[in-house]
């Protein structure tokens, strides 16, 4: 009996461990390193994490990160630029290995793809016109029949705005920068967006002919997206950002955070 035991859990055993190394062979860390280049798509316009700067080249907070992460893999990293509208499908599809786009964690996108833990955290905040600056105090004030609100389409500034306004006009833009126009050009009374974006656009553009009403409309934790069902790829992404965050020799996190997160002189490079 205690051999037909054994016999049972040694078999029992070998198939817990075979159906392990046939998971890890599927999974795409393991089809990255035998690639030897890391796939990482991304949409280029969205300051400061991912933008082309004066020569073409994608340059920002998360191609830093990717080069990263590529470095401490020992592969190539290959940037794979895609519209924000079929992102996720392009994941799906293996056009791409991961997703590092300042990409905001939510419950209906988590239905389609597994996200790491989140390494930024951001929120919709609103950019008015000067001449409302004073009247304009909250999303409450400006949820009015002849005010027109701005954002990009397709991204969860369009949620936000759809949720806080009900009674004035909204319009999407395909890019936050045209949208950001808008207003500059007095078309519109305000724009919904990114925190980051609108403090950069701020300090530039937006500097002495907006106000930013800068108190955030949402919780938004920006994170990596993968494939489903894949675990080996997504312990190693959360290994890879807690080392990041902590290792304060290197310090790499802080100094990323500094460079495109707080110093604006990179602004140069993209005008």
């Amino acid at each position: 009996m205690k051999k037909l035991v054994l016999a049972f859990l040694m078999l029992f055993t070998t198939a817990i461990f075979a159906d392990d190394i046939n998971l890890w062979k599927k999974s795409t860390l393991n089809e990255i390193l035998e690639r030897g280049e890391l796939r990482v798509g991304m949409e280029p316009g969205y300051m400061p994490f991912e933008m082309k700067d004066k020569k073409g080249r994608i340059i920002g907070y998360d191609v830093d990160m990717a080069k990263k992460m590529a470095k401490d893999m020992g592969v190539k990293l290959k940037l794979v630029p895609t519209s924000w509208d079929g992102i996720i499908a392009g994941l799906v599809t293996g056009k791409y290995d991961i997703i590092m786009s300042g990409m905001t964690i939510t419950q209906q996108r988590n239905l389609k793809v597994n996200f790491a833990d989140p390494y930024v955290v951001v929120g919709q905040t609103m950019m008015i016109r000067k001449e409302l600056a004073g009247k304009i105090k909250t999303a409450k004030d400006l949820d009015k029949a002849g005010y027109t609100v701005v954002t990009k389409l397709g991204v969860t500034g369009e949620i936000v705005t759809r949720k806080f306004f009900q009674n004035a006009k909204i319009i999407t833009f395909e890019t936050e920068s045209d949208a950001a126009s808008e207003v500059l050009n007095g078309k519109a009374d305000a724009m919904i967006y990114d925190q980051p974006y609108n403090i950069l656009f701020m300090s530039d553009k937006g500097k002495n002919r907006l106000v930013h009403l800068d108190d955030p409309l949402s919780y938004e934790p920006l994170g990596w997206a993968i494939r489903k069902g894949d675990p080996d790829f997504l312990n190693w992404l959360n290994n890879f950002l807690r080392q990041v965050k902590g290792d304060k020799v290197v310090d790499f996190h802080e100094k990323l955070n500094n460079k495109w997160l707080r110093d604006t002189s990179w602004l140069k490079r993209v005008q």
